[in-house]
């Protein structure tokens, strides 16, 4: 599979948390929150050559992470196992993304994943349906499936769609450090009382993300990334972090800043997208 023709591949793009608000914890541990997801223009890629051996192959996984308990490996599996079909697919995965970076890697390739394979396997799923068999690998899944920028609740699963957010260009830091999502929400000092927001209050200005603090003292070098970058323009951390961003002016701005950041941090820039480029890549097949 040589997978090197732009147009075959299939994109799984980055998202930032806009906002990120705790506001409870259920019973079986999960916490209740509200988050705005926003696409970027950017992101990791996949390839896909379907066959008719039933195998299920994938090179360029995570370095450390068995194949078996890779986000794609275990998407194919679960398409398999939700329709009791038996194709198989080689998959070459172009991991882009830093793994703990608060990007939603991991769960865009999974959704990428189902998305492409319903689609190649004609298996006929809906949206919804993919949804489900998402949110059971991971609850950001979801929102990759649907593909539109949105106001998240419940554990992210609960989407409405926010269709006329700014689409800005963001200069994206990541400032070398991986931050366990489990470490960040176990944490006893993190907020998990919040008063529930209203979308319009979000976008009215309110926001911020509630793992920050948390995040920050845990791990200073992503507060050390975020001084830095408020320097050019106020920033925020995505999700459990470790990357931070900021909206620029415009692109320039954007690629000005990315020249100057220090060693050994590193750092792209990407326009907001609010229709996602997979439900591009979908409508050429």
């Amino acid at each position: 599979m040589n997978g090197s023709g732009k147009e075959r591949y299939w994109p799984a793009p980055a998202k930032l948390n806009l906002l990120l608000r705790i506001t409870g914890r259920r019973a079986d541990g999960y916490h209740e929150l509200q988050t705005v997801f926003q696409f970027l223009d950017s992101g990791d890629r996949l390839w896909f050559e379907t066959s008719d051996d039933g195998t299920i192959d994938l090179q360029g996984g995570l370095p450390g992470v068995p194949p078996g308990q890779d986000l794609v490996v275990r998407a194919a599996r679960a398409l398999l196992a939700h329709t009791g079909r038996d194709p198989g697919v080689r998959i070459r995965l172009d991991k882009r993304l830093p793994a703990g970076g608060g990007l939603g890697g991991g769960s865009s390739d999974a959704a990428t994943t189902l998305v492409a394979l319903n689609a190649l396997w004609k298996l006929g799923l809906t949206v919804d349906q993919l949804a489900g068999i998402g949110l059971q690998l991971g609850a950001d899944v979801p929102v990759f499936v649907h593909g539109h920028a949105a106001w998240a609740e419940g554990v992210g699963e609960r989407l409405t769609p926010l269709t006329d957010l700014p689409e800005p260009w963001y200069l994206v830091l990541n400032p070398a450090v991986e931050v366990s999502t489990a470490v960040v929400f176990s944490d006893p000092g993190l907020t998990r009382n919040a008063p529930p927001l209203k979308i319009p209050a979000f976008v009215s200005g309110e926001g911020g993300n509630h793992l920050q603090q948390v995040v920050v003292r845990r791990y200073p070098e992503v507060g050390k990334a975020l001084n830095w970058l408020n320097k050019f323009q106020p920033a925020q951390m995505t999700g459990s972090g470790a990357c931070v961003f900021a909206a620029c002016t415009d692109r320039l701005q954007a690629e000005s800043i990315l020249r100057q950041i220090p060693v050994p941090w590193s750092g792209f820039v990407a326009r907001g997208c609010n229709r996602s480029p997979l439900l591009q890549r979908l409508e050429q097949v």
